[in-house]
């Protein structure tokens, strides 16, 4: 289990990194890897000139990685159940 906790902590943070230390979903891991590293280059660089499109994109990010934490838990324990 304590497997499932750390690729559920991994992916919220990091989403693709879930994935391969959950084993599943390699490839597309990867690339999910290489555009949070994109986003975050622009999310960091819109910090300063344009406050309220960092607001948007904060919130827009933290949600998005709330559903890749949720999504490898579900698979990662066996609980494929949609909803």
């Amino acid at each position: 289990m304590a497997k499932v906790y750390g690729a559920t902590v991994a992916n919220f943070f990091l989403p693709g990194l879930g994935y391969l230390i959950a084993g599943v979903k390699r490839g597309i891991a990867v690339l999910w890897l290489v555009g949070v590293i994109g986003l975050t280059y622009v999310e960091f660089g819109i910090r300063e000139p344009e406050p309220d499109l960092y607001t948007i994109m904060f919130a827009s990010v933290l949600i998005m990685n709330l559903a890749f934490a949720i999504d490898v838990y579900r698979i990662a324990s066996g609980d494929r159940e949609e909803g």
